[in-house]
């Protein structure tokens, strides 16, 4: 053979080597829809008295490593920012890098880590158990979590349980817990091989795979008591739900302008000025996280006012500050309009106008409802009222249309120059805002029914398809509602249980230890839907808003016809709602 032909063979066989050598996906056949199986592992499971290093686990096929550190799960907790894990041809390979606590069960529980690497198929029920003592933890707690506004979306995702010890001084929000698990699609969980002992329980939203809940942003809830667990449990409940856990404090406050600003760290759910001038001389408005304060007279001089907070989790404070007003040439702000336009009515046209300043003065004149090119009702101080009477930044215009005109579109109209703020800043460009006035072919006679509890007050909302708040009704002394004359529609039904009667629904607040408002609300089974259809001259009756569960443990758990429909209706969701109790 010549030497050109040999150089040219040995160049084809260190290439059929390297080949040969890499791990990857054999090319033809039949499509490989059988997952890995586990064919033994160093150590092996459930042995005892053994510190190990590293773990080993051999394979009947190559395999590879998705995710490990979110989708393995150990328990209890180890620094796994020290582990290494490594797929190579059919093993795995998992270095631990630390010493394990004595006389400890853990537990390697793969989920869906492993996978062949032809077609991704991931091995099933992969979960290795050893002790470093002489036995092995067999203790078991297990329930549901669930959403406390209910998810459009049925399946939960990256959705975490976790135990602390009683005796460690993190939470769900400083640290990960000492025994994790996650739960299934359904909400599912169970939490296996514990060490008798007093603990916590909690569960979160692990949207950032952080192994630990953000107290700002993401859905959490907890098991109100200890847990001391010296046998098996079952029938947990967690109900999960989003809450700002931040402080609520004052940043910063400074003149602007002719004004005093006050920033805080979070916008209020409500907020009071104080002082013997407020809503006579001194105003205020709140635009996301930021206090503005307005005095007509006071110029280079300063007053005390208190402020007193609340925000949406119950945390309030009450400061004393001194608020400084400047000359000032800066360029005062212009006022602002904006209505609710594009809503119906039955016959009481109700529109709110809300100001980007607090109002001093209406100019009536200006004012008036058109509906046609000519006809118009003149609008006067007695349909005007503001929601507030110290800081006219809100107005409610209700007005009654006649029952002979039968026009279908109403425009309330503001002419430019009507409304002067406090600042003496009149509103530049005109307000047009229609509303449309229903037929009576197009009204149903009503919907009534009845929430299956016997907590008062209820606060009963009926929603439209854009889960806009439709109709409300307060109830103290009933559980059942009924709403006339509304428009023949698809709606939906909920009830918030008010149980500190402020008539907003309220989450719950970890760090008091509360719990959030129940919201219960209307399912159709048979639809798997939260929706019905109102048609005209209908009356639908007897509709039933059916109870859910609070966060508690419910050895007992029933399998009836009631509880399958709640574990149903819990992997729903509603949008976040309204707060104000003016709306």
């Amino acid at each position: 053979m010549s030497r050109f032909f040999t150089i040219i063979a040995i160049f084809i066989l260190a290439a059929l080597a390297s080949s040969c050598a890499k791990q990857s996906s054999p090319m033809g056949g039949p499509k490989d829809e059988d997952p890995p199986v586990l064919l033994s592992t160093d150590p092996e499971n459930n042995q005892t008295n053994l510190s190990p290093n590293e773990i080993n686990l051999l394979f009947n096929e190559f395999v590879a490593l998705d995710n490990p550190t979110k989708q393995i799960i150990i328990t209890p907790k180890i620094k796994t920012d020290e582990v290494q894990f490594l797929a190579n041809k059919n093993r795995i390979n998992i270095k631990l890098n630390q010493d394990l606590e004595e006389n400890t069960t853990y537990v390697f529980n793969f989920q869906k880590s492993i996978q062949d690497i032809t077609e991704k198929n991931p091995a099933e029920n992969v979960k290795l158990v050893f002790s470093t003592g002489d036995y092995i933890d067999s203790l078991t707690i297990s329930g549901r979590v669930a959403y406390v506004q209910p998810r459009k979306e049925r399946e939960m995702k990256d959705i975490l349980v976790g135990l602390y010890q009683e005796s460690d001084t993190t939470d769900l929000f400083t640290a990960s817990p000492y025994y994790i698990a996650q739960a299934d699609t359904a909400g599912k969980f169970e939490i296996t091989n514990i060490k008798a002992g007093q603990f916590r329980l909690y569960a979160w939203h692990d949207e950032n795979n952080s192994l630990k809940a953000e107290y700002r942003s993401e859905a959490h809830g907890f098991y109100p008591e200890v847990i001391d667990i010296q046998q098996n449990m079952e029938g947990f409940h967690i109900n999960i739900f989003r809450a700002d856990l931040s402080d609520l404090k004052v940043n910063r406050s400074s003149p602007i302008g002719k004004n005093f600003d006050i920033v805080l760290s979070k916008a209020p759910i409500t907020y009071e000025i104080q002082h013997p001038e407020t809503g006579k001389k001194l105003f205020s408005r709140l635009n996301d996280r930021t206090i503005r304060l307005y005095h007509t007279e006071l110029s280079n001089d300063s007053t005390e006012v208190t402020l007193s907070l609340k925000d949406s989790v119950g945390f309030s404070i009450d400061t004393t500050l001194y608020a400084k007003f400047e000359e000032s040439d800066r360029r005062q702000e212009a006022l602002e309009i904006k209505a609710n336009s594009g809503l119906s009515f039955v016959q009481n046209l109700r529109a709110e106008l809300t100001f980007n300043k607090p109002i001093a003065h209406i100019n009536f004149d200006s004012l008036m409802v058109r509906f046609d090119t000519a006809g118009i009702i003149p609008i006067e101080p007695k349909h005007i009222y503001f929601t507030d009477s110290t800081k006219f930044t809100k107005a409610i215009l209700e007005l009654t249309i006649p029952d002979s005109l039968t026009f279908e579109t109403y425009k309330v109209y503001i002419g430019d120059s009507s409304v002067i703020d406090v600042e003496g800043i009149a509103n530049k460009d005109k307000l047009e805002a229609n509303y449309k006035k229903l037929k009576q072919d197009r009204l149903a006679d009503g919907v009534s029914g009845s929430v299956n509890t016997d907590e008062r007050p209820i606060l009963i909302q009926l929603l439209n398809k854009k889960d806009e708040i439709v109709k409300e009704l307060y109830l103290e002394d009933t559980n059942t509602f009924e709403f006339n004359r509304i428009e023949a529609t698809d709606y939906k039904l909920r009830a918030i249980i008010d149980r500190n009667r402020n008539r907003r629904w309220d989450p719950g607040n970890f760090r008091k230890n509360t719990q959030p408002e129940p919201i219960y609300f209307f399912y159709d089974s048979e639809t798997k839907s939260q929706e019905f259809i109102l048609r005209a001259g209908w009356t639908l009756t007897d509709i039933l808003l059916e109870k859910r569960k609070d966060s508690g443990y419910y050895p007992d758990t029933s399998t009836t016809e009631t509880t399958t429909e709640l574990k149903e209706i819990d992997t729903f969701e509603l949008p976040e709602f309204n707060t104000d109790p003016r709306k």
